[in-house]
């Protein structure tokens, strides 16, 4: 899933080299706390956090396919 993300989230920024995601995997479910490059934060977020919610349903379709539940946080 860390992959997946990672993929997701580099194709949307500019600055590769100032993206950082954080693992916290628990038994039932994980956490990812994406960081990203402060000019590219709007591109993540998205108009009215439109993009960021895509981002979610993507990976909660995934992570179901798992039995488990994601969260993901952006972190400024």
């Amino acid at each position: 899933m860390r992959d997946s993300l990672k993929t997701i989230i580099n194709s949307l920024v500019d600055d590769v080299s100032g993206v950082s995601i954080n693992e916290m995997d628990g038994e039932k479910s994980v956490v990812f706390e994406v960081k990203v490059a402060e000019s590219d934060m709007g591109r993540v977020i998205g108009k009215e956090g439109r993009i960021a919610k895509a981002i979610r349903t993507i990976m909660k379709a995934l992570a179901a396919k798992e039995g488990k539940k994601v969260s993901i946080e952006f972190i400024d």
